[in-house]
């Protein structure tokens, strides 16, 4: 029974074009003790088949060392069956001349021309699909004739659209074969990953549709046909697809302000699949703006890369490749994520400070881990330092794109790095240059500042209250003691001897 479609694979009945391929076939070697049982071969149109004649060991031994003497050989195909009409393929005579058929000149000889060792192998170089049919050979040595039956025959795996098959464009494939018999079944596997994880289709008769092939699918194939007489046939092809190395959806992480390379390679060169024309140009939407690049075309080349000198914030974002090969065009997507570290003050820090050092990036794939590490301004010490800062608590903190230090000192001066990680391992950094002011208490400045000016108010009050009563007690020491006796004074005695007794009075008094 046909095998449900599985991964975007279906069967299909049409197919367009045909291209004969490489198969497993078991070889037999002829050995010629006189009439020698029919042996089978199975070739791919293109590749080189040997049609195996020898002879047995024994007369190998036997006259080694007369056997180049008076020696011929003759090889014949009757065609589809060995009833029709046979004709010549190559004739070597007693005089080692050579006549082969102008059909198969010059594609066909002799694997061994010396005829020394007892190989009469016929070579053919590069077989088409009209050498299908039963060879014969026909070997004369001094009163003998020996000969050797092999049968020929291709395994034709039909791909459409045809060689080269382009990056998700559907792609059928089918298989068969010159043998007579009824199809039964037709096996599929691909064995770029053996055991489990290989994919295997098995159907009555159809072809073999894959909607998106990918660079996934790229590898060996194998197609297995088994026919009514029970005979099994298998055939193992190189699938080739031009599309694109590498991951399907490529990120590349750069710092702000350092130089970026998009990629952008095919799987092959154009020029292995005939194809001369290659163009390449890349575009990105950037604040509403498309930004074209042409690349200049370069047929020994399959990298068509963009080169950016420096990245800012603006420079992120989707970029696509789009490389016309003949009259296609394939393309891909590149994503270009920006890191960048934003302190949460800006300038120089103040020692005794909080800070908070920000990790960002402009796209995530969601799987990144980030790595935060104290670069060594010392000469002597110019590798990485991982280890936990004297005033981070834990080592964990170092491995969130978040890094707090609750108290900047003299010791984080210097550059910080932030590293960003991925599966496949370090994905790109950015740095950040701490610089500290000198070693002054202003941890809090505002709060510092307030209370400085509430004691200075204060003292200068207790200052001008302690003034104020000292006038208040002096004033008050000079006010004399009987203010009524002053008056009668005043009005009895003359002014001048009064003030001059009242002087002497306060002198009195004072004293």
């Amino acid at each position: 029974m046909a095998s449900p479609p599985q991964n975007g694979i279906i069967l299909n009945p049409s197919l367009c074009s045909t291209l004969h391929l490489v198969t497993a076939g078991h070889i037999l070697p002829g050995l010629l003790e006189g009439i020698s049982r029919e042996q089978k071969v199975w070739v791919r149109e293109g590749s080189s088949a040997v049609l195996p004649c020898h002879l047995s060991p024994r007369k190998t031994r036997e006259s080694s060392k007369q056997l180049s003497d008076k020696i011929s050989v003759l090889w014949k195909r009757h065609g589809g069956s060995v009833h029709q009409e046979p004709h010549v393929v190559l004739e070597v005579g007693y005089s080692g001349l050579q006549k082969t058929a102008q059909l198969m000149k010059p594609r066909v000889s002799l694997q061994d021309s010396t005829l020394r060792n007892g190989n009469f192998s016929l070579r053919i170089d590069p077989v088409r699909s009209e050498d299908v049919g039963l060879y014969e050979a026909q070997v004369k040595y001094k009163t003998e004739v020996h000969s050797c039956h092999v049968e020929l025959g291709v395994i034709t795996v039909t791909l459409s659209p045809p060689s080269p098959v382009i990056e998700n464009e559907q792609l059928l494939m089918s298989c068969n074969s010159s043998h007579r018999a009824s199809l039964v079944e037709t096996c599929w596997f691909h064995d770029k990953h053996p055991g489990p994880t290989s994919r295997t289709f098995c159907f009555l008769s159809g072809a073999l549709s894959v909607f998106h092939p990918t660079m996934s699918d790229v590898g060996s194939w194998r197609c297995r046909l088994r026919y009514s007489d029970k005979e099994i046939i298998s055939a193992t092809f190189n699938l080739q697809i031009l599309g694109f190395d590498g991951p399907t959806n490529p990120v590349v992480y750069a710092a702000a302000g350092s130089a970026a390379t998009l990629p952008c390679s095919l799987s092959y060169l154009p020029s292995a699949f005939g194809m001369s024309v290659v163009a390449a140009h890349w575009s990105h939407l950037a604040g509403g703006h498309l930004q074209d690049w042409g690349i200049p075309q370069n047929l020994s080349s399959r990298s068509f890369p963009l080169h950016l000198p420096a990245v800012g914030l603006g420079d992120a974002g989707q970029y696509r490749c789009a490389v016309s090969v003949g009259h296609r065009t394939i393309s891909r997507d590149v994503n270009l994520a920006v890191v960048t570290v934003i302190p949460s003050i800006q300038g120089p820090v103040s020692e005794g400070n909080r800070l908070l050092l920000i990790c960002s990036l402009t796209y995530s794939q969601g799987h990144e881990r980030f790595q935060w590490t104290h670069l060594n301004s010392a000469p002597t010490k110019s590798k990485l330092a991982v280890a936990t800062p004297h005033n981070l608590e834990g080592r964990s903190s170092w491995m969130r794109h978040i890094l707090e230090i609750p108290q900047v000192s003299q010791k984080d001066t210097g550059t910080w790095e932030c590293s960003v990680y991925g599966p496949e391992g370090r994905l790109g950094a950015a740095e950040y240059d701490l610089q500290i002011t000198g070693a002054q208490v202003s941890s809090a400045p505002s709060i510092f500042s307030g209370q400085i000016t509430f004691g200075l108010t204060l003292t200068f009050f207790f200052l001008f209250a302690i003034c104020v009563v000292a006038l208040a007690l002096q004033k008050r020491a000079r006010t004399p003691a009987f203010p009524a006796l002053e008056g009668m004074f005043a009005v009895n005695v003359p002014w001048k001897p009064m003030e001059e007794n009242q002087k002497g009075k306060i002198q009195q008094t004072e004293c």
